[in-house]
């Protein structure tokens, strides 16, 4: 139910058709020394701040920082997100196959259509698709489509996260479509090229990723070039946040990328232990008959007013299957809801703000481990959130013992396979703060200094 103010004589009404003469005799039953008269909060603070202390006095324990990644990421979530995406207009609205029925559904799907495209500048985003890795393969799917010339095959580089890369081998791996990895430079974090340019196999595409698994910036102008000179698709993964300050693939290398996806999850949705999330998909205007998933069009009546419907419903529910674009049979409707109205609530303005300050926090954190003696940085390159740091002792052993004075440390790159034993993927958000990164590098100076081996 929403709250619903009243006025001091509606309330005094009320409370004397209970009987009582005040508000605070509703809560006598509460013995006195559980009340809290006045909670002391300082003025003008943001609503990020506020909900940090309340929750802080509520669990009157440290509340845990965040400092993991991975591909999704603990970022601020205004409380009007879930307010309104919670309501029963939202929450339990039709899917929308008779717009006469769904034109709210149907015009927040478009929203969400729109605000992709303005953050990759793509022409066409779809209504969104489960998550990032499943909507990376439909786009490798839809890369076949477009280049059937071409051998079934799709460059894929080893920078990218291990789970999409395992996605990519379930969907695409059992439809007989090979997977070309492109090696990466152990030093840099960046990939290789190869010299002498693509052998007889000649691919459909090639999988341009943003940011790598080590966290560094791919040059991706140059990752872009090449792959346009080899006469392949180009398919960007891209990072939400980083879009609001990074250049958008609609201008990489030459003429852009073809085909954008991502993960949309930092928009608005929270970790849930890991999902459900959703993915972003956009394309050229070229390509858009070859578009997987669900499309929001906005058109007119007979009568000129505006309204909004699927269209190039090129889906298996209503074509025959062999020609379907996609079996994915639907969005995910309730996150794009959330992350439309995530978007809104932050603007243009506020998303870059969030995204300068998470690159601030994760630059000052790289630093201040990098002078704590025998801690040294793995990849050297650009970084926007996220950086690959090896400790001296193992990094599920200093995850473990973090994660005692509330801390997450972040995620031990062994844990994918990679790396050696001390490295470990950190990650920072505008949840942060200054304090948070101080206490963390003291945590992990303590703990050095310390010298225990009991993990041995």
């Amino acid at each position: 139910m929403p709250y619903i103010p009243h006025d001091p004589d509606e309330t005094a009404v009320m409370l004397a058709t209970v009987g009582l003469d005040s508000l605070d005799a509703l809560f006598d039953e509460i013995p006195a020394a559980l009340q809290c008269d006045v909670l002391e909060i300082p003025d003008g603070i943001s609503e990020r701040a506020l909900r940090r202390e309340m929750e802080h006095r509520a669990a009157q324990q440290p509340d845990l920082r965040c400092f993991a990644g991975g591909g999704v990421y603990a970022h601020h979530i205004p409380a009007l997100v879930w307010e309104i995406a919670g309501r029963g207009e939202f929450y339990s609205a039709y899917t929308p196959y008779q717009p006469e029925a769904s034109q709210g559904t149907l015009q927040t799907l478009y929203e969400f259509q729109s605000c992709i495209t303005r953050l990759t500048g793509m022409d066409i985003s779809n209504a969104s698709l489960h998550d990032g890795p499943t909507a990376l393969a439909e786009a490798c799917l839809m890369a076949l489509r477009l280049r059937q010339d071409r051998n079934r095959a799709i460059l894929v580089p080893a920078t990218l996260w291990p789970h999409w890369r395992a996605v990519l081998e379930t969907i695409l791996g059992l439809q007989d479509i090979q997977l070309v990895l492109l090696p990466m430079d152990p030093g840099t974090g960046r990939l290789i090229l190869p010299e002498q340019g693509l052998d007889e196999r000649e691919p459909a595409a090639m999988i341009i990723p943003q940011i790598g698994i080590f966290g560094v910036l791919e040059d991706v102008d140059t990752l872009s070039l090449w792959a346009e000179q080899q006469g392949l698709l180009r398919i960007a993964v891209c990072s939400p946040y980083a879009l609001a300050m990074l250049k958008p693939p609609v201008e990489w290398g030459e003429r852009g990328v073809d085909i954008a996806v991502g993960e949309a999850q930092p928009l608005g949705v929270p970790l849930s232990g890991g999902g459900p999330y959703l993915g972003f998909l956009a394309c050229r205007r070229d390509h858009v008959r070859q578009l997987p998933g669900r499309l929001v069009a906005k058109t007119v009546d007979r009568e000129g007013r505006e309204g909004y419907c699927l269209t190039l419903q090129a889906r298996e529910q209503h074509i025959r299957r062999g020609k379907a674009t996609s079996n994915i049979c639907t969005s995910q409707g309730l996150l794009v809801t959330a992350a439309t109205i995530h978007m809104g609530a932050l603007g243009a303005d506020g998303l870059q703000q969030a995204a300068w300050e998470s690159h601030r926090l994760a630059v000052r954190l790289q630093s201040l481990l990098l002078d704590i003696p025998g801690v040294q940085g793995t990849c050297p390159g650009p970084i926007f959130q996220e950086f690959a740091v090896r400790f001296p002792l193992p990094a599920r052993y200093l995850q473990d013992r973090l994660l005692e004075a509330g801390i997450l440390a972040g995620i031990p790159l062994q844990d994918w396979g990679m790396g050696e034993d001390g490295d470990m993927l950190v990650a920072c958000t505008e949840l942060l703060d200054d304090q948070d990164l101080e206490e963390y590098a003291a945590a992990i100076r303590q703990i050095l200094q310390e010298g225990r081996l009991a993990w041995n």
